[in-house]
């Protein structure tokens, strides 16, 4: 499962995900900071990403649009870099059972 991290979340937490999920990226990474949520949605959904936020326009499109792209809302407040890596790392394995196994569009993960 590769991730793509939305603009409110760090580029410098993309090499440390790698292993946990290989080919992952941020928005900025991509030259797409510019880009509005649409195009985004689309690009995950065209290049098999899950995308990954702390905001619910992605949801909100996917509620629309439907699957996928399917959607990680970090729901983790201002966490530091680690944080964030730690969270994701930590809940690999229900993030993936929730989204793979379950076919479910969107996990929602909390403090």
């Amino acid at each position: 499962m590769k991730l793509l991290l939305d603009e409110n979340l760090s580029r410098r937490t993309v090499p440390f995900l790698q292993e946990a999920f290989p080919e992952s990226t941020q928005i900025a990474l991509l030259g797409m900071e510019n880009a509005n949520d649409f195009t985004i949605w689309h690009y995950a959904k065209d290049n098999d990403f899950v995308i990954v936020t702390k905001d619910a326009d992605f949801y909100e499109i996917s509620s629309v649009y439907g699957q996928p792209p399917k959607i990680i809302w970090l729901k983790i407040g201002n966490q530091s870099k680690a944080a964030t890596i730690n969270v994701l790392i930590v809940n690999q394995q229900n993030i993936e059972l929730a989204l793979v196994g379950e076919g479910k569009a969107c996990i929602e993960i909390y403090r």
